[in-house]
């Protein structure tokens, strides 16, 4: 499957039963509404395809892994309709990786911020460069991460899920997520991340198809009420970028 056009660009390949998942956006690998909706509907159409047991996924380039969602679709918020639908873009995204009925690995070779961070914590195993900084910066325009907030903390416990949101305009380094659970690996060099990764797939990929599924059952426990929740916060998200804080927030950045 293969989608390139002004709004970034999704594409996927199996190659001895590994699915290769990249997506890519001009703007720093940023998703815009659409791009979502393409990134959630490749999700489940690998998770029904019984030729996969493992997903790759990566972003395009040598630049950020993910920008989060378009800051520009962002300023154009005018509802609070428009302003759910926005947020339940990467609501969508995230249910879609935990019930996927395959292994998702991520290969996050950059920069980290927003909802990037809730798509590398939505991973069941993580690859990262050194050069993986992540930032939540929510809330230095009113609003805050509280779609990905069930699965950042999932990965990486509240209490550093507190640190990161608050120190909103702060990056933390590779180092910082690995040891908070977010990163399984870092690697100083690409290629060997590249190496190891193929290798670690390649394992997996060896083993009982429907062992795996199951495990990932097991890793995901307890988040079936994800659903309603992460909609929830979406709702609560759609009404704070209508905020008077917000506005002004975002009318600076278009100065």
């Amino acid at each position: 499957m293969n989608s390139d056009e002004q709004n970034g660009s999704i594409s996927s390949s199996v190659i001895n039963k590994i699915a290769t998942l990249t997506f890519g956006h001009p703007s720093g690998n940023s998703f815009p509404s659409s791009l979502l909706q393409k990134f959630t509907s490749e999700i489940n159409r690998l998770s029904e395809n019984d030729d996969v047991a493992i997903i790759i996924l990566k972003s395009e380039g040598n630049g950020p892994f993910c920008g989060g969602a378009s800051f520009q679709e962002l300023l154009n918020i005018a509802t609070l309709e428009e302003g759910k639908l926005f947020f339940s873009g990467f609501a969508n995204v995230i249910n879609a990786m935990r019930k996927c009925t395959k292994l998702i690995v991520g290969n996050v070779q950059g920069k980290a911020v927003g909802g990037g961070v809730g798509l590398v914590a939505a991973c069941d195993f993580v690859f990262a460069t050194a050069d993986a900084s992540i930032k939540l910066s929510e809330l230095t325009i009113g609003i805050g991460p509280f779609v990905i907030e069930p699965v950042v903390t999932k990965k990486i416990g509240k209490t550093a899920l507190t640190e990161l949101s608050l120190l909103a305009k702060d990056w933390k380094d590779a180092a910082w997520a690995k040891e908070k659970g977010l990163y399984n690996f870092v690697f100083n060099d690409s290629v060997l991340l590249e190496e190891s990764l193929n290798e670690f797939c390649t394992t997996l990929a060896s083993y009982n198809a429907e062992a795996l599924t199951e495990m990932k059952k097991v890793f995901w426990e307890n988040t079936a009420h994800w659903d309603d929740l992460l909609s929830e916060r979406a709702a609560i998200s759609g009404k704070l970028v209508l905020s008077d804080f917000t506005k002004n927030a975002l009318a600076g950045f278009r100065k």
